[in-house]
């Protein structure tokens, strides 16, 4: 009984952490989205591998697409990618925001010593004077998410996790 009841409380948390990028859309969104799968998923297993993205770029025209391209699209899904990652990996496109490593990685150019906290004055500067300008007001802004302690350092490990899951506060 109580191992029943365990492998039901596992499928409901399955379905609740793949139901939120189903969320994400409408239903005829998300038909589409099936229609292109089945497109490209060209063998028809549910899952999209290399030959299969070789095959449909062949449908298209392209005949020499370099297994290098293939594979870093691959390695997008990080893991083999059935709809649900198809979905997700569309939802984080068309959501402009990128996936937390890659926001951590950046963050860690302006952390040399490997703290997980960058100092928020010189932060505000490079934003300020650096490649697409902020303004004063971006700056507060995007401060305005962050912790920063005392001292006056951004926690950019957690201020990540803010941007790319939301704010706890928000949702509760």
């Amino acid at each position: 009984m109580a191992s029943k009841k365990a492998s039901n409380k596992r499928q409901r948390g399955a379905q609740k952490s793949c139901s939120n990028v189903f969320s994400m859309f409408e239903q005829s969104q998300i038909q589409e989205f099936k229609e292109a799968f089945g497109c490209i998923d060209q063998d028809r297993d549910g899952v999209i591998k290399k030959q299969d993205l070789r095959e449909t770029y062949g449908q298209l025209g392209k005949l020499n697409v370099n297994d290098e391209e293939l594979d870093a699209m691959l390695n997008e899904g990080k893991g083999p990618i059935n709809f649900t990652v198809f979905l997700t990996l569309f939802g984080e496109k068309l959501n402009g925001t990128d996936p937390e490593d890659t926001i951590l990685a950046a963050f860690k150019l302006f952390d040399p010593n490997g703290t997980g906290f960058v100092n928020k004055d010189e932060f505000k500067r490079l934003l300020m004077n650096q490649a697409d300008k902020f303004t004063a007001e971006e700056v507060d802004q995007a401060f305005a998410l962050a912790p920063i302690d005392p001292t006056g350092n951004i926690d950019y490990k957690s201020l990540c996790y803010t941007i790319t899951h939301g704010d706890e506060k928000e949702e509760s």
